[in-house]
């Protein structure tokens, strides 16, 4: 897993961190007497953090619950925050055996052109919707940075908030596409164990794990205002891999304070070709463990729920934990104005309009936000 040559090396001991604090976090050490005097704190340690994780905590999620939306509700009121995808290319270079676009899977390939994604980000615009993430597949060939920057401006030309969710890129690179009118990224490290990570990840740049690992630190230090963590749940051990990744975000959060930090916690889903059963399946309460974890540790920090879960669970979590939900979703390349050019990454589970998901937020007494950014 050694760095390509184009590959930028940063000064940053956040890795070795992480993973050292993964190694030595041992989830079956903790009792029901240490989470009751854990739930009764203002403000949480690392410790207290794994604590929340453990199996000790599970019969505590009413409690964790109960205090989650609390601090949702003390930081972030009762706004809630709606977005939407567009996959502009499901071109991809990596051979990663749990992701519908992986290069030896056999499905329609796509590029937007630049007239489609502006048909695209028009016709998502007209939803009333201003925030906008913009995703690829993972190939610089097929999708270079003056690419992805381009279509960055388009969107910048339509929606006040604009995310990427691209292959990882050096700090310059990331810097340009801020330039272009991109707000935030949004990068998975699908899972923290090394082993597992170089095991599932047969080939391609996605092996290089610290280049990834480090993609967040560079963005920021790009100019990037905001930054989305997370793991795919079910790779591996979820409590390990949901600790590292509040470990993560928590230490790029103390390095840049200035930074809007966010957790995003997927789990695997059934794609086009692969009908293998997952052995690590991750069930909807250690998933709801998982992000009340999150929002207790770091109560200032953004949570999104994705179209990847039921909607029941969706409109459950929105306003407790989660403050972000994404509507009218399409995982194929286009799909918004016209029919979808190439094939998904992976099954949704909720396909509600953004209309839906408007009045479902409306009906919990929340505040449906379009957008929480303003360009001057």
């Amino acid at each position: 897993m050694k760095y390509k040559p184009y590959m930028e090396i940063i000064d940053s001991s956040i890795m070795d961190t992480v993973l050292y604090m993964v190694d030595n976090y041992d989830y079956n050490r903790y009792t029901k007497e240490e989470i009751n005097e854990i739930l009764i704190k203002d403000n949480l340690t690392i410790e207290d953090f794994g604590a929340l994780l453990s199996p000790a905590a599970f019969p505590f999620l009413e409690q964790m619950a109960q205090k989650a939306k609390h601090e949702t509700q003390k930081h972030f009121g009762n706004s809630v925050s709606i977005f939407t995808p567009l996959y502009i290319a499901n071109y991809c270079e990596n051979y990663c055996v749990y992701c519908g676009f992986n290069c030896h899977n056999k499905i329609r390939r796509a590029r937007l052109t630049m007239e489609e994604i502006e048909k695209e980000l028009k016709n998502i615009s007209e939803t009333g919707l201003q925030d906008i993430l913009l995703l690829t597949g993972e190939s610089r060939r097929m999708s270079d940075v003056i690419y992805i920057g381009e279509a960055v401006k388009l969107a910048a030309n339509y929606f006040n908030l604009v995310g990427i969710e691209v292959y990882p890129l050096n700090t310059e690179e990331y810097a340009y596409i801020h330039d272009c009118g991109a707000d935030y990224v949004c990068v998975y490290q699908e899972t923290y164990n090394t082993d597992t990570y170089e095991r599932i990840h047969l080939s391609g740049n996605k092996r290089i794990y610290p280049y990834r690992f480090n993609s967040q630190e560079r963005a920021i230090k790009g100019g990037m205002r905001g930054a989305a963590f997370g793991a795919l749940l079910g790779l591996d051990d979820f409590r390990k891999d949901a600790f590292a990744t509040g470990i993560h975000a928590y230490l790029i959060q103390k390095k840049y304070p200035h930074a809007e930090i966010s957790f995003s916690p997927p789990r695997l889903r059934p794609f086009i070709n692969n009908s293998n059963k997952n052995p690590h399946d991750v069930y909807e309460p250690q998933l709801l463990q998982a992000m009340l974890s999150y929002r207790l540790f770091m109560p200032f920090a953004g949570i999104t729920i994705s179209t990847r879960e039921r909607a029941g669970f969706r409109d459950n979590v929105v306003g407790m934990c989660a403050t972000k939900i994404s509507a009218g979703v399409k995982v194929s390349v286009g799909g918004h104005e016209e029919d979808s050019k190439g094939d998904e990454q992976f099954e949704i589970s909720d396909s509600r309009s953004v209309d839906d998901v408007y009045k479902m937020l409306l009906k919990h007494g929340l505040q449906p936000v379009y957008t929480d950014y303003i360009r001057v």
